[in-house]
């Protein structure tokens, strides 16, 4: 939702700082991160990485000493933090950004209070992690030059969700509109993006597949907007 304010809380022992501007770019696109923080042992010279991006990107390093050998300190005081943020901060939603699937439990409960929560993490995110999520965006898709090279012939996995969704979405004439499609696709599986099968839009997605029909008409908004349509194609 445009404009919702947002706490970005980062693991930055499982996130990638390499993708750090690309990250919060992506954030935009969701709403306003009012809250940016990162978790970690800054006097470790493993997460050398953030430091570099911390104050060009208006980061707030939190630290938290690795009390145990084996015990991560950084997840408490990420899972922590959210916890309070979600009783005295002014937020409408929480971006979790990490691989790992001990902040499945956290993304339930957060979700459970009425909160939107967006993960970021590699393709290696548990399922679980991912599934406890409204929306989920693996990192790797992010950097522009290692694009994903899905293959554009036809994906099994891919036709079965997409002619769902439009089944789901479809009126009496099976047309459906390509937003309620989107929206079924990523209530059914979270980490669902057109970019992971290398488009941009899930518009350019759904005409590149020969089971589906798209038509294109003039919206009640003007002649120079359109509302797009899909089908399952009857020829």
């Amino acid at each position: 939702m445009e404009g919702q304010k947002l706490a970005v809380l980062i693991d930055s022992d499982n996130a990638q700082a390499s993708v750090a501007n690309e990250l919060m770019t992506e954030i935009a696109r969701y709403g306003v991160a009012t809250i940016r923080r990162a978790y970690g042992d800054w006097t470790t010279p493993n997460l050398s990485g953030w430091k570099s991006v911390l104050l060009e990107l208006a980061i707030q390093p939190i630290q938290q000493f690795r009390y145990t050998t084996g015990k991560n300190a950084t997840d408490s005081a990420l899972i922590i933090d959210a916890m309070d943020l979600l009783h005295t901060g002014d937020v409408d939603g929480f971006c979790i950004v990490s691989s790992d699937s001990d902040f499945t439990r956290l993304a339930t409960r957060l979700r459970e209070s009425g909160h939107v929560v967006y993960g970021f993490g590699e393709q290696k995110t548990p399922k679980p992690f991912v599934a406890a999520c409204d929306k989920f965006i693996y990192t790797e898709i992010l950097r522009p030059e290692s694009a994903p090279k899905a293959a554009r012939s036809e994906n099994s996995s891919l036709r079965k969700l997409l002619l769902g969704a439009v089944d789901d979405a479809g009126r009496e004439d099976d047309w459906a509109t390509l937003a309620a499609v989107g929206s079924l696709i990523v209530k059914a599986n979270p980490a669902f993006d057109p970019r992971n099968f290398g488009y941009k839009k899930l518009g350019d997605l759904v005409r590149d597949q020969k089971y589906l029909e798209v038509k294109a008409v003039p919206s009640s908004e003007g002649a120079s907007t359109q509302a797009v349509f899909v089908r399952r194609n009857k020829t």
